[in-house]
């Protein structure tokens, strides 16, 4: 299986994942408050997350000077990105939340071009910014439709573009397994902190259970998150994370009874047009740098 292949194959599993736990939480969301979730859910993560590190050799790593600064801006990314997608998907529906979310392999290709100076087209460039009108179609501003917490999703998307492109200048020596695990303890950290400051409500069988299978998809998501940032080209891998989309539609009608609306439909399908679009630019930029490469092979 080709690097590419990999990584793709990671990304979906990683949106599967995700999505699942999404779900979960925000079937706990009406029980018990934003921070004691964190907590509940980051112990349990972290937990598991110690002894799969523990049994792969992996649970104590020595980082040089350079990836302690990358872990530093990668765990931001996390953090902020879980509190701003969490605090919307606790007051939004399940599926505007993730079409709001189909943005990021634009923002990615754009984060990549300026901060990591990979190459990108005016075509390619053209495609982000029609991708960010669906956005715009999604969120709606300024209409009876529009949700406040929409910004909270929008920002969420600055976040996670921080933590992928860290993710990708991280030393190839540092273990997936670590980095996750990493990331598990600074979101339960945060979570602790706040916990004494806020409402705690008590925990129940159900929603125990629920904690417990959202830790599952949790670390799923986490460790193959990480993987898929390391392996296959961004371009390539990015477009898998629309598959997300299809999940939350399905998770959102069966679970809680809800379907976007049209207007979500049309902002989602614009993105995601735009998206794979850039994904085939990206394949005809590449075409066009091997072949003569491998013309002039004796």
């Amino acid at each position: 299986m080709s690097d590419n292949i990999r990584g793709a194959a990671l990304m979906a599993i990683s949106m599967a994942a995700f999505v699942s736990n999404d779900t979960l939480v925000k079937l706990v969301s009406s029980d018990l408050g934003l921070f004691q979730i964190l907590f509940l859910r980051g112990i349990m993560a972290t937990a598991a997350l110690i002894v799969i590190a523990h049994f792969r050799g992996q649970l104590f790593v020595s980082l040089e000077r350079r990836d302690i600064g990358v872990m530093a801006l990668r765990l931001i990314g996390e953090i902020g990105a879980t509190m701003s997608f969490l605090t919307a998907l606790f007051n939004m529906p399940l599926a505007n939340v993730t079409a709001i979310l189909q943005a990021l392999p634009l923002a990615v290709t754009l984060g990549a071009a300026v901060f990591l100076r990979e190459s990108v087209g005016w075509r390619r460039l053209s495609a982000i910014a029609i991708g960010f009108t669906g956005v715009l179609i999604i969120v709606r501003p300024g209409t009876e439709g529009f949700n406040s917490f929409a910004t909270f999703a929008l920002l969420s998307v600055g976040f996670v573009v921080l933590r992928d492109l860290s993710t990708r200048r991280l030393g190839s020596k540092v273990p997936s397994i670590f980095a996750a695990l990493m990331t598990s303890i600074a979101v339960t950290t945060i979570g602790a902190l706040a916990v004494p400051f806020s409402d705690w409500h008590p925990v129940q069988a159900p929603q125990l259970t629920a904690l417990a299978g959202s830790t599952v998809f949790l670390v799923i998501g986490y460790l193959s998150s990480v993987m898929t940032m390391r392996v296959g080209e961004i371009a390539f891998v990015a477009p898998f994370r629309y598959t997300a989309m299809i999940w939350a539609i399905l998770l959102g009608f069966l679970v809680f009874g809800q379907f976007p609306d049209n207007w979500t439909l049309l902002g989602s399908a614009v993105v995601i047009a735009m998206g794979l679009y850039s994904f085939y630019r990206e394949r005809v930029r590449h075409r066009l740098i091997v072949a003569p490469r491998h013309a002039r092979m004796p």
